[in-house]
């Protein structure tokens, strides 16, 4: 499991990165200053939940049960939160109306607040087990 979570982590960071440096250059003649900084949210929510999977990954003293449920969170939270805000911001760009599933974008927030909820429940036992 530990290289599954470092692999996503470091595609998730990859694609932050490419993702960030369109919306930086690609984007900025094609939408609203306001857009593009709704997209570097996304962005920038992305690669804290890289990093986030490539620490989980390599820290050893937490349950294999939690750090596959983190990985489930964070996959799914970012493609729910950061997809949706990405297609949000671009909106204007598509013939799709990303507004018709704007309702994931919380739902997306709240799986990468129950991941950090995970691993704040993975620290608190480490004490716990060893004594």
């Amino acid at each position: 499991m530990n290289k599954k979570i470092l692999v996503l982590g470091s595609v998730l960071g990859i694609i932050a990165i490419i993702l960030g440096a369109f919306g930086a250059h690609g984007l900025k003649s094609l939408v609203s200053s306001e857009s593009i900084q709704t997209f570097e949210t996304g962005v920038r929510y992305q690669m804290y939940h890289a990093i986030l999977l490539l620490f989980v990954g390599g820290f050893s003293s937490m349950s294999y049960k939690s750090k596959t449920l983190i990985f489930f969170l964070v996959l799914i939270g970012v493609v729910f939160f950061s997809g949706s805000i990405y297609g949000l911001s671009t909106n204007e760009l598509t013939n799709f109306d990303f507004k018709s599933i704007g309702f994931i974008t919380p739902i997306g927030g709240l799986l990468l607040i129950f991941a950090w909820i995970v691993l704040l429940i993975g620290f608190l036992k480490i004490d716990r087990d060893k004594s």
